[in-house]
C-alpha cells in the first residue's frame, strides 16, 4: 500500500521561485544608484482608493484597495493589464534579460525521466524530452517498445492545461486522471480504457483537493466543494464532501459519503482505499494540522462508520493494513511521529501499541515490497531505514550521499523499489533499490549539463534573536571569495509543518554557476524539528519566524558571504508573507525582495477559497483582540510606511491563483508604489493563465526566472553578465 498523503499540508504549498543569477565582479554603491536613478522615469499606473473600512474590536482598519479582490470586474483587468505593462517595459531594458531565458533554457534542455511504476500489464513513467511544457506518460510492457499513453501537451495549444493525480483500477484496466485548466485548483477528472485509451464516460467536474481512489474496478472516491456563489477563483469555500462514484454513472448521482451534514462539516476531507479493498479510511480537518479518522468496512454492505481518532490534536494516517491489523502514523503524544498498530474492530487510540516509536528525529514512513521504510531528518538531512512486518529494523537504507531521498513505495508484491536522490548542487538520479539484499544500484543518472564536483554545500547554524539554533545550507562554486561582494539569494518558508530539504532545480543552477551564493534557512513554523519546531513559528509565535530569517540575512553578512548591497530575499505563499513582513520591519537589510503568490492580507485571508483552514498557523482577526493587533502588527499590506526607502521589489501572482488569489500581492504592490520614498522599483508581475506554481508550462517558468534574475541583478547593479 502506497504511503497515505492526507494532502493538508500541502494545499497551500508549491514549488517557486528559488534563486537569482549573477556574477562575481565587483560593483560600487555609485553603480547601483546609478541603476536605481534609472527607476525614477516609471510611470506607475493610477490605484484608485476607496472609502472601505472595516472595525475590529473598536479599531478602524481602512482598506482603500478592497475593489481588487474582484477577480471578475472589468476594473481589476484594466489594472492588471496597465500593471504588466508597466513591468515588462522596465524589463525590456534590461540588457541581459535575453541572455538570462538563453542560458535557462540551454540548461533546461535535456531528457528527464521519473522512476517506472508497474499498473496491471504495463510499466508507466513520466518523461520531459528536455523544453516540453508538460512531462508525457510513457508506458511500457516488459521487453515491449515505450508508447505514449498520455500527453498533457495535446490537451491545450499554449500548455496551460496540465495533468494532476493519475489513478488506476485495482486490475490497472481503467485509469482516472485530473485535469488543471490554467492553473486552477478547480480539477476535471476523466476516466479511460487503459488498453484502447478511449474516454469512458461524460468527465466529473468541479473537483478540487481530491485524491483519486479505487474500489476495486467498480469506481472510485473523490472530494470537493460545493461549487461558490460568485467567482469561483475566490469565494470561500469550507464545506468539503468525499464521494463515490460508480463508473458509467452521472456525476449528479454520486453518493456523498461524508461532509453532508452540520456534524461532518470539515475544510478538507480525503478517503483512501486499502490495497486489500477491504477499508476505506476518511480523514476529515478543519486546518492544514490535525485531522479526525475513521473507517468503513468495504467487505460489509452498509457497515456503519467506525471512528479512530475524534479530535483535530494531531495528524494520524493508515498507511498500511494486514486483514484487520491497522498501522498508523500519528504524532498524538509524539511530536515527531511514529507507527502504531491496532485491531480495525476496536481502533480507538487507546488500544494503540508502539511498532516503530518515536525517536529524536522527524518520521516520514512509507511501505512497499512487504516492508516499511522510515525516513528521518536529521537536521533537513535524509536516513532511510527498512523494517519487516514485525517491527525489527532490517538494514539501514545506504543512500548516495548527503541529501534528500524520495519515498521508497511500492505494492507489496514489488522485488524492486525506485527512489531518486540529490541536493542542492546534485542533479537528481534515480536508484532501483533490491529489497532483499538492500542494494542501490543507479538506474537512470540526470542528463542535467552542470558540473556538480565544482560547487559545494555547507550546513550551517547560526543564532536567532533569542538564541534559538537555526540550520542553513549554503551552496556556492568552490574557491569563491568571502568578500561581501557575491550576489546572494535567501530562501525560506517557515510554516505549516513543511520541511524544506535539499533538493536540485535547473534555475538554481544557472545562479550557482554564475557565482553566485544560494542560502536555505530552516526556519521556525516548519517540520524540520517536529511539532515544537512548527508551533514555535504560529499564531502568537509567528514573529519568531520572521526574526529567524533576519538573523539569516545578517549571518551571511556578518561572515562576509554578501552584503545588504548583494543580498536577494525569496519565498512563496507562506515564504511570500515572510518576504514581505521581513521587508517591511528590515528594509535596509536586502537590496531585492522577492515576494512570489504570498499570503499578505493577515486581516482577510481567512475569508478566500479555503483560506480559513489556515488559521491553525496564523490566527484570525475575529479570533480575538490580542490576536487582530498581533496580525495587523506584521501584515505586510498594512505595514507599508509613507516614507520609508523599500529594497527594489518585484511582486509575482497567477491571475488564476485560487489557493492565495491575487489580491493579496494587487494590494501589496499598490501599498508599496503609493508609498516608497526611495528610488527603488516596486513592480508587479502577473502571469496570466498561471495558478499557484504546480502544473505551470516550462515555457512560462524559463520567461518568469529570466525576468526574476534580470530584475535581481539589475537592482544590485550588475551592467552585464559574466562573459
Amino acid at each position: 500500500m502506497k504511503k497515505q498523503s492526507l494532502f493538508l499540508t500541502s494545499i497551500l504549498v508549491t514549488s517557486v521561485l528559488a534563486g537569482c543569477t549573477g556574477n562575481s565582479v565587483e560593483q560600487t554603491s555609485d553603480t547601483v544608484a546609478s541603476v536605481q536613478k534609472q527607476t525614477q522615469k516609471i510611470n506607475y499606473p493610477v490605484t484608485q482608493k476607496g472609502d472601505v473600512v472595516d472595525n475590529f474590536f473598536g479599531t478602524d482598519v481602512a482598506d482603500p484597495y478592497r475593489w481588487l479582490e474582484d477577480d471578475r470586474s472589468a476594473e481589476t483587468g484594466a489594472w492588471v493589464k496597465a500593471e504588466n505593462k508597466v513591468t515588462f517595459d522596465y524589463l525590456s531594458q534590461i540588457p541581459y534579460r535575453a541572455q538570462l531565458k538563453s542560458r535557462l533554457a540551454e540548461l533546461w534542455n535535456y531528457e528527464k525521466v521519473g522512476a517506472p511504476f508497474k499498473k496491471g500489464d504495463y510499466s508507466y513513467f513520466y518523461k520531459n524530452d528536455g523544453l516540453q511544457n508538460q512531462y508525457v506518460v510513457y508506458r511500457q510492457k516488459d521487453g515491449g517498445t515505450a508508447e505514449v499513453f498520455l500527453d498533457p501537451n495535446t490537451f491545450s495549444e499554449d500548455g496551460t492545461t496540465s495533468l494532476g493525480q493519475l489513478s488506476f483500477s485495482k486490475d490497472g484496466s481503467i485509469a482516472a486522471y485530473a485535469i488543471s485548466e490554467g492553473g486552477s485548483d478547480w480539477r476535471k477528472i476523466i476516466v479511460i480504457d487503459v488498453e484502447t485509451k478511449k474516454v469512458l464516460e461524460t468527465p466529473l467536474i468541479d473537483v478540487k483537493f481530491s485524491g483519486i481512489s479505487w474500489f476495486k474496478n467498480e469506481g472510485f472516491y473523490y472530494s470537493s466543494y460545493d461549487k461558490p456563489e460568485g467567482s469561483e477563483l475566490s469565494a470561500k469555500t469550507d464545506q468539503h464532501k468525499l464521494y463515490y462514484h460508480v463508473l458509467g454513472q452521472p456525476q449528479k448521482d454520486d453518493k456523498v459519503i461524508f461532509g453532508n451534514t452540520a456534524e461532518q462539516k470539515r475544510r478538507y476531507v480525503g478517503g483512501n482505499v486499502t490495497e486489500d479493498n477491504r477499508y476505506l479510511l476518511i480523514s476529515g480537518a478543519i486546518s492544514t494540522s490535525g485531522n479526525d479518522l475513521y473507517l468503513k468496512d468495504l467487505t460489509q454492505p452498509n457497515s456503519p462508520l467506525v471512528t479512530i481518532t475524534d479530535n483535530f490534536d494531531a495528524d494520524t494516517y493508515v498507511i498500511e493494513n494486514q486483514g484487520d491489523k491497522l498501522f498508523l502514523v500519528t504524532n498524538l503524544g509524539a511530536p515527531n511521529k511514529k507507527i502504531v498498530t491496532v485491531n480495525a474492530k476496536a481502533p480507538a487510540s487507546k488500544n494503540w501499541t508502539d511498532f516503530i516509536a518515536e525517536t529524536n528525529y522527524v518520521l516520514s514512513a512509507s511501505t512497499g515490497g512487504g516492508f516499511f521504510f522510515t525516513e528521518y531528518m536529521v537536521d533537513a538531512i535524509s536516513k532511510v531505514y527498512q523494517y519487516d512486518y514485525q517491527g525489527k529494523k532490517i538494514r539501514e537504507v545506504n543512500l548516495p550521499g548527503v541529501g534528500s531521498a524520495s519515498a521508497l513505495e511500492g505494492d507489496k508484491d514489488e522485488a524492486t523499489l525506485y527512489y531518486s536522490f540529490s541536493n542542492y548542487k546534485t542533479p537528481g538520479t534515480i536508484y532501483s533499490y533490491n529489497i532483499d539484499k538492500g542494494n542501490s544500484d543507479v538506474y537512470r543518472k540526470s542528463g542535467a549539463k552542470f558540473d556538480s564536483d565544482a560547487y559545494e554545500s555547507k550546513q550551517v547554524f547560526y543564532p536567532s534573536k533569542d538564541g534559538t539554533k537555526v540550520p542553513m545550507i549554503i551552496t556556492y562554486k568552490k574557491g569563491i571569495e568571502l568578500n561581501g561582494k557575491n550576489p546572494t539569494i535567501l530562501y525560506g518558508y517557515g510554516g505549516f509543518n513543511i520541511s524544506l530539504t535539499p533538493r536540485f532545480s535547473v534555475s538554481r543552477a544557472v545562479w550557482l554557476e554564475q557565482g553566485g551564493i544560494y542560502a536555505v534557512a530552516n526556519l521556525r513554523g516548519g517540520g524540520e524539528y517536529g511539532k515544537k519546531w512548527h508551533k514555535a513559528g504560529t499564531q502568537l509565535e509567528k514573529q519568531n519566524v520572521f526574526d529567524d530569517f533576519v538573523a539569516a540575512g545578517e549571518y551571511l553578512i556578518k561572515q562576509d558571504y554578501t552584503s545588504s548591497d548583494y543580498l536577494a530575499i525569496n519565498g512563496g505563499s507562506n515564504g511570500g508573507l515572510l518576504v514581505g513582513a521581513v521587508m517591511t520591519q528590515r528594509p535596509d537589510l536586502m537590496q531585492v525582495a522577492l515576494p512570489a503568490v504570498g499570503v499578505l492580507d493577515m486581516l482577510r485571508y481567512h475569508t478566500f477559497t479555503a483560506g480559513a483552514g489556515w488559521a491553525y498557523d496564523y490566527g484570525t482577526a475575529e479570533q480575538s483582540e490580542e490576536m487582530f493587533k498581533y496580525l495587523k502588527g506584521y501584515s505586510p499590506v498594512h505595514n507599508v510606511k509613507a516614507g520609508v526607502s523599500y529594497p527594489a521589489t518585484m511582486i509575482t501572482t497567477g491571475d488564476h491563483d485560487d489557493r492565495v488569489v491575487p489580491a493579496h500581492s494587487f494590494k501589496f504592490a499598490a501599498e508599496l508604489q503609493a508609498k516608497q520614498a526611495g528610488n527603488a522599483p516596486t513592480l508587479i508581475r502577473i502571469e496570466t493563465n498561471a495558478g499557484h506554481g504546480a502544473g505551470t508550462p516550462v515555457s512560462k517558468t524559463i520567461e518568469q526566472y529570466a525576468d526574476i534574475y534580470a530584475f535581481t541583478l539589475f537592482n544590485m547593479g550588475f551592467t552585464a553578465l559574466p562573459k
